[in-house]
């Protein structure tokens, strides 16, 4: 989410540094392909804070199943590829002191001021609660987690406490988790390592060795923790967070992926059939979720590689389109992070009348998507922007 200097290094000094506008592209379409996630989610058939009566398979299949397994690990790995580009030029504790104002303090900030309102915008749609918002806040504390030290430790607290910011607290831990392994490839014997993954990965079909440690961190995770956002998706996200960092450490990386793209097309494309395939037949629900039959490790062996496939195919997309810079670059790189900390809760917010109103579902989506992006818009714009202190509180610069 933090912006970052897109400069990367070959494994032979002599060349020089080259900017890759197409990172900053990157970061800035997930950013939106998060928003559009979540502004069309009332109206799909999964599950959801809020949902319109009536759903859309249309919406269910573009947003939620084609988009959704890979713009989350794809926001990760650019976010370890901004670890690796701002420890070329910070040291280890610059690069700490920075990850706590850029992330920790909107994060802490988000969650005390927006998560009380956004959960009592759910309660009062879903009919769980009738008051006002400050008589609200009593319950909302005492349906915190805490204090056994089971639920404190756990992932999932960042979702419990932040909402939509638990990103940004997955974020910050993967930060100081990785903090170590990342000085030690800045080292002779972490560059020799990171030489010998390249040149695993430069064989024929390499990039898909990668996706073991993947497979292996979902499938042995997922039924001890299968509650989202907790150990298994931390520890899944963690491994993409990672990634990021080394395959922008040696060029060879980049050029594989521009070499193979294909391949992870095709297999893409054919872990999505099948992914589409199991929801048609109605067994998606009980094949995530129970880990006793064998669909359920052919369930999140298919989500697992189609994430890593799709991030591959996303990135070679990127490298062919995107390197350029323009003025909405500019302009949406100093917003990301203010722009994703409000733009739930004012969905959630519009969606209390959008979703009330006797009209089509077509007329909703579209009320609640461009309602939804330019209030979000106007905030940074002439309230977050312009405000030191809140430019500050929301992980911006100041001017």
């Amino acid at each position: 989410m933090e912006n970052i200097q897109s400069n990367t290094q070959s494994a032979q000094p002599s060349q020089k540094p080259v900017r890759l506008h197409y990172i900053d592209w990157v970061r800035l379409l997930a950013t939106l392909g998060v928003f559009l996630y979540h502004a069309t989610r009332p109206f799909g058939n999964l599950e959801g804070f809020i949902k319109n009566d009536e759903i859309s398979l249309v919406v269910t299949v573009i947003f939620l199943l084609l988009l959704g397994p890979f713009g989350i690990p794809l926001f990760f790995m650019m976010a370890g590829a901004s670890s690796r580009f701002a420890l070329m030029r910070r040291t280890g504790r610059q690069f700490a002191i920075e990850r706590v104002k850029r992330i920790a303090i909107p994060f802490v900030v988000g969650s005390i001021l927006l998560t009380p309102l956004q959960i009592y915008m759910v309660w009062l749609y879903n009919g769980s609660y009738e008051g006002s918002f400050l008589a609200f806040l009593p319950t909302f504390i005492a349906n915190l987690p805490g204090p056994a030290i089971s639920e404190l430790i756990d992932p999932s607290i960042f979702e419990a406490y932040g909402v939509h910011l638990w990103f940004l607290g997955f974020l910050f831990s993967f930060s100081f988790i990785s903090l170590p392994l990342f000085l030690w490839l800045k080292k002779d014997t972490g560059v020799r390592f990171i030489a010998l993954l390249a040149g695993l990965w430069e064989r024929r079909g390499g990039i898909f060795l990668f996706i073991l440690p993947i497979i292996l961190a979902r499938l042995i995770l997922q039924p001890l923790f299968p509650v989202y956002t907790s150990w298994s998706d931390f520890v899944f996200f963690l491994i993409f967070f990672v990634y990021g960092y080394v395959i922008y450490s040696d060029e060879r990386f980049v050029n594989v992926v521009r070499r193979d793209w294909k391949l992870a097309l095709v297999v893409g494309i054919a872990s999505t059939l099948a992914i589409i395939g199991i929801a048609a037949a109605g067994l998606a629900a009980e094949w995530t979720a129970n880990p006793e039959i064998l669909g359920f490790y052919l369930a999140w062996s298919l989500i697992s590689i189609n994430g890593w496939c799709w991030v591959i195919v996303a990135l070679y997309v990127a490298t062919r389109l995107l390197d350029f810079r323009n003025k909405w670059l500019k302009y949406g790189q100093a917003g990301i992070l203010p722009f994703y900390v409000f733009h739930q809760p004012v969905i959630f917010a519009i969606s209390l009348f959008v979703l009330r109103q006797d009209a089509g579902i077509l007329v909703k989506l579209l009320a609640l998507v461009v309602s939804s992006f330019m209030v979000t818009l106007v905030l940074y714009e002439f309230i977050i922007k312009r405000l030191k202190p809140m430019r500050i509180l929301f992980g911006m610069k100041p001017n």
